[in-house]
């Protein structure tokens, strides 16, 4: 399969995938439009991280039983709708429930994950997953910087109206290119989602890399959901478009998950996640520590991301090697425990910056990095015996 393909399965995930990202450094922007509090407006992003999640559960797993180019065509055209909706939204309460739908509809990078681990084949799995994480990966990070400059010039109603357009782009693009691949269900649509109990009861190595994953990514969520509140609490008040331009601090972190997918496919898995877990850590340790200043901010933000995504990336090329015959279920499974653990993050993130500000927020965080080390380090029986 030629490397090119992956590489422009890599820019539709991250397109699709920064409709649920965009909001955030827009927090303080919802809140002065609207009228309400900072908290009231945090649920602009609870809601797009529980949308998500659920877009997880309906439309993921039918990668294993539909033509994907279709699943495409139909979960887009809806995520474009709502996005306009976002764009028109005359109270804080549309705007949340349009963020629902958008979220939930905007799940194409979920199934290009495993679209691309199939084609690759074993021995170029890793590679793949990490070609196309590294898109993914882009744009949730580019995603924070180009709304928040976008916000501070033109408006974030523009953001929402330019995300539809691109996503529009997107439907039409992987329509036309993508080579055709037989789904491999045959059964109906509950013994579809059915079979989603058994594979996480019988799959040690599934539910061990998922409650990691979400762990993690609550940790993640948490952060980034009260990045612009802290910014705009510190002597200089930073407004939308500084919070946004930490996007591409992360990038600099993220950008590793290219070489992470290649050494995942030579080396045990389990190491390199464990070693990317305290790098995880450490960088609440910055956070806590030097997180009042911006130089502070920029260390801690570049360890979060590498720690996070090289976790991720051979986290996810595990998950994904349990079952060739199910690797849209398996993802299905993954992303929306990982998922519901980001929703719960911004959740907790929310409370803790309203009851206890920064530090708060970083114990939030250091406590559900290092409970997944733990989970780690005393794993499921089962899934001592099983390499990958």
């Amino acid at each position: 399969m030629r490397q090119s393909l992956y590489w422009v399965m890599a820019l539709s995930a991250g397109l699709v995938v920064a409709n649920n990202y965009y909001n955030q450094p827009l927090l303080i922007d919802f809140a002065h439009t609207f009228g309400t509090s900072e908290r009231q407006a945090g649920a602009v992003a609870i809601a797009a991280q529980a949308g998500y999640a659920l877009g997880l559960v309906l439309f993921v797993p039918l990668g294993d039983k539909v033509e994907r180019r279709k699943l495409f065509t139909i979960t887009l055209s809806a995520a474009v709708v709502a996005l306009l909706a976002m764009a028109a939204a005359p109270t804080l309460s549309w705007l949340i429930a349009a963020s629902f739908v958008a979220s939930m509809t905007s799940v194409a990078a979920q199934l290009l994950t495993p679209y691309a681990a199939q084609l690759a084949g074993a021995d170029g799995r890793g590679k793949a997953v990490g070609i196309v994480m590294l898109g993914l990966l882009g744009g949730i990070l580019a995603s924070r910087t180009v709304s928040g400059t976008m916000a501070a010039h033109l408006g974030w109603r523009v953001v929402y109206v330019s995300a539809a357009a691109t996503t529009a782009l997107v439907a039409v693009m992987l329509a036309r290119i993508l080579p055709r691949v037989a789904p491999t269900f045959p059964g109906s649509y509950r013994a579809l989602m059915g079979s989603l109990t058994q594979l996480l009861r019988e799959e040690p190595v599934v539910r061990q890399t998922s409650f990691v994953a979400a762990l993690q990514f609550a940790a993640f969520s948490a952060f980034w959901t009260t990045l612009a509140f802290h910014l705009h609490s510190l002597d200089t008040r930073y407004g939308s478009e500084t919070a946004g331009l930490f996007g591409l601090v992360g990038i600099a972190g993220a950008s590793g998950s290219y070489a992470i997918g290649k050494l995942t496919d030579a080396h045990e898995p389990r190491r390199i996640i464990l070693a990317a877990t305290l790098v995880f850590i450490a960088s609440y340790g910055v956070l806590a520590w030097t997180g009042e200043s911006i130089g502070g901010l920029i260390v801690g933000v570049v360890l979060l991301d590498l720690g996070l995504q090289s976790a991720h990336v051979s986290n996810m090329a595990r998950n994904l090697g349990v079952r060739n015959h199910a690797m849209s279920r398996s993802n299905t499974i993954y992303m929306t425990i990982r998922f519901a653990g980001g929703a719960i993050g911004s959740v907790l993130g929310n409370y803790a910056w309203s009851a206890w500000h920064w530090p708060g927020v970083c114990s939030v965080g250091a406590a559900c990095a290092f409970i997944s080390m733990v989970l780690q380090i005393v794993p499921d029986r089962k899934a001592q015996c099983v390499m990958r």
